[in-house]
């Protein structure tokens, strides 16, 4: 690590550790990556479904998919969801102003 660190301690669930550990993940370098993924102005967090979260890991895991691959699909379904949004305001304002 080119960087310098802070050591700190932090206290999780048993159930939580031996859940991380029995997949193989390094429980700091899991809690690094997320606190670098919540600062960062590029990075999201959705919480989804486990059929969704089922469906990305197939697709990246297996199908060779990227977040560069599906973000161009994101961004399609984030802007219909926009044109919703500003249809059901543009719809209360109507009812709100008609005289």
């Amino acid at each position: 690590m080119s960087r310098q660190s802070r050591r700190i301690n932090i206290v999780i669930g048993e159930d939580q550790y031996e859940a991380l550990t029995a997949r193989g993940l390094n429980v700091s370098g899991l809690i690094r990556d997320l606190i670098a993924d919540y600062l960062s102005a590029s990075t999201i967090a959705l919480r989804v479904t486990d059929e969704t979260r089922r469906l990305y890991d197939l697709l990246v895991a297996n199908g060779g998919a990227t977040d560069e691959d599906i973000e161009a699909h994101l961004k399609i379904a984030l802007a219909k969801v926009l044109e919703a949004r500003i249809g059901e305001m543009q719809a209360l304002h109507k009812r709100l102003t008609r005289r």
